[in-house]
């Protein structure tokens, strides 16, 4: 039995952790999905039970979110970090997000920060359990 499997079922399959109400977060889960090849990434709202307590078990909190998670196997990446790691993991094109590793890590944690506060301001608002690919939709969970 994995570390996970106490949360409502889930796997030891990756998972990204967004707000599901953020326009960049349902952006961010369109290019999980068209760049995990492999099929395996799982994508899981901040707003779903599971979401909340993903949140809480790695310090987030769930009631005012300033990150998101990338969790695979017993690692966990925030921030840029995470979307570092789901390029590097997805290959192709998405190998282009360690370009943010030329960001010295503390300026980079800082503009991530300024981002997510400001996501809905700066970006809008979405909603990834809308989104109409049934692919897509296949890969959320929570």
């Amino acid at each position: 039995m994995s570390a996970h499997d106490d949360d409502h079922g889930l796997s030891d399959a990756p998972v990204a952790v967004m707000d599901a109400t953020c326009a960049v977060c349902s952006w961010g889960a369109r290019m999980i999905h068209r760049l995990d090849h492999s099929g395996e990434v799982r994508i899981c709202p901040i707003q779903t039970p599971l979401g909340r307590s993903l949140l809480v078990r790695h310090g987030l909190d769930p009631d005012d979110p300033e990150s998101w998670l990338f969790l695979e196997g017993d690692r966990v990446w925030t921030d840029f970090d995470a979307l570092i790691r789901v390029g590097q993991r997805s290959g192709g094109w998405g190998r282009v997000f360690a370009l943010l590793r030329l960001i010295p890590k503390p300026l980079r944690d800082w503009l991530y920060r300024r981002l997510a506060r400001n996501r809905y301001a700066l970006f809008g608002r979405g909603d990834l359990c809308a989104l109409p690919d049934p692919a897509l939709r296949a890969r959320l969970i929570g």
